[in-house]
């Protein structure tokens, strides 16, 4: 499995208010939470992003409440993968259920810039920095992750099981 992208970064604490205002929560559409994603801290990012950018973030990445919409709307929006020094636990659990793959990697974090260009390939965990020529390593997913991420969520790895 890989992932390719231009990068939106942001900073720490980035909480599921900020990823989707509780104002779009009346709907689990997922077309409809990705149109509002990240609106209150980047206005620009539902405009600017393609099918698999990347959102690279500091500490606590999705905190605040346990809402699936979060991870919904940043896979909704494209987002192939989203890598942060670390994660709120719950918004990793509902990530990794739905099948958007998350990186924890405070190295690639440090040196990746918003607009680089990265390439990811989650079987070894190596995060290539095409933009600096620079390549950042991450703890690999288990192989039951792995599964659970291709088969496009927990619900649909169960369903095949």
């Amino acid at each position: 499995m890989k992932a390719m992208g231009k990068v939106f970064k942001y900073g720490s604490n980035v909480d599921t208010d900020v990823i989707i205002p509780a104002r779009y929560l009346n709907t689990s559409d997922v077309k409809e939470l990705a149109s509002h994603c990240m609106e209150d801290i980047d206005a620009e990012f539902v405009h600017k992003v393609k099918d698999g950018d990347i959102i690279v973030a500091d500490k606590n990445f999705g905190c605040g409440s346990s809402r699936e919409h979060a991870p919904l709307a940043i896979k909704g929006a494209g987002i192939s993968c989203v890598i942060a020094t670390t994660f709120a636990r719950i918004f990793y659990r509902n990530a990794i259920n739905i099948g958007l793959p998350i990186l924890e990697c405070p190295e690639a974090v440090e040196k990746i810039s918003a607009g680089d260009e990265i390439e990811i390939d989650f079987d070894n965990g190596v995060i290539r920095n095409k933009t600096k020529n620079e390549a950042y390593q991450a703890q690999p997913f288990p192989a039951f992750i792995k599964e659970i991420i291709a088969a496009d969520g927990l619900v649909k790895y169960v369903a095949k099981s």
